[in-house]
């Protein structure tokens, strides 16, 4: 299958690697650091159980995804909006005929995004099948072409005819894949993670194991979460789980990850903290919920990435 993954960060290109390496081809569109560094030696693969390089081709510029009929949609979701008319012009018009005959219409485009609200926007702005996908990985580029992963790897995916379609293609390159019909609750589930972490991991530059160890830390987190339930069942959504067991199990199964927003600090770069902690802030204003430490979590990160401009 031709497989375009547009925005080939750590996550698009650790996917993105395991698709190649499993014989599909792959064009990752990224930065122009990494893609030049992928066209002269292959895109490094250090995961926790294998290390490899993988040829497979790479591109700075959305028309790469021409023909792909699957699109992994990796994109930071300040950029959805960006990324998403980029690459429409260039879309494949259908899906291949040996994934389902009835689903001939369209490209699937998958989004392994944070964030509670991009599918929506992607829907508005793409007239081809859009799905969610929840990521739970561990993974950092570690330097041009160079993708590290620390753990974990499964995708929860929006339940559907395309999304049933393509997860046996996934399984079969080593990632593990689980359906759900509750794609609202499953982002929800995945936010409520992101709010605990992602900004106290970027404020204090520590990863997960080392953050929860500190004098106070879980309580914050306790009322992180909190807030974050109280919005969810505000907005009538249904979080599946035990979600305080889900956040706990984060610092045992990632201990040495920081965060996408302590990254993108790190790299001078706009995080997507309006949509994690900002989200929760933004509906609870709008719905009377009070959300204090959200808002103190999104106020100290804001400030520090004004500081790194």
């Amino acid at each position: 299958m031709k497989i375009a993954v547009m925005g080939a960060g750590a996550v698009g290109c650790y996917y993105g690697g395991l698709l190649a390496r499993a014989g599909h081809e792959v064009v990752l569109i990224g930065r122009a650091t990494h893609v030049d560094a992928i066209r002269q030696h292959g895109l490094r693969l250090d995961t926790a159980s294998f290390q490899d390089r993988v040829m497979l081709q790479a591109s700075t510029d959305a028309a790469a995804v021409q023909g792909a009929e699957l699109v992994l949609f990796c994109v930071k979701s300040t950029d959805t909006t960006a990324a998403a008319a980029a690459m429409a012009p260039h879309l494949a018009p259908h899906l291949a005929p040996h994934l389902a005959p009835h689903l001939a219409k369209d490209a699937l485009v998958l989004s392994l995004q944070n964030g509670v609200d991009n599918v929506p926007r992607l829907r508005a702005l793409l007239p081809h099948t859009v799905a969610a996908a929840v990521v739970y990985v561990a993974a950092e580029m570690v330097g041009p072409g160079h993708v590290k992963h620390h753990g974990r790897g499964e995708l929860v995916l929006e339940d559907g005819a395309a999304t049933r379609a393509i997860a046996p293609l996934l399984e079969a390159a080593g990632i593990s894949v689980s359906l759900s019909d509750n794609a609202t609750g499953a982002l929800w589930a995945k936010l409520v993670l992101n709010c605990a972490y992602n900004a106290l991991s970027a404020i204090t530059r520590l990863p997960y194991g080392r953050l929860v160890q500190g004098e106070g830390v879980q309580a914050v987190m306790h009322d992180l979460v909190d807030e974050c339930l109280a919005v969810a069942a505000r907005e009538g959504v249904v979080i599946p789980g035990d979600v305080w067991a889900a956040v706990q199990a984060i610092a045992r199964t990632m201990p040495g990850q920081l965060s996408s927003t302590a990254q993108d600090l790190a790299r001078g770069r706009r995080s997507e903290i309006a949509h994690i902690n900002g989200h929760v802030v933004a509906r609870g204003a709008a719905l009377g919920v009070p959300t204090p430490v959200n808002r103190t979590m999104l106020t100290l990160v804001r400030l520090l990435e004004a500081g790194a401009h």
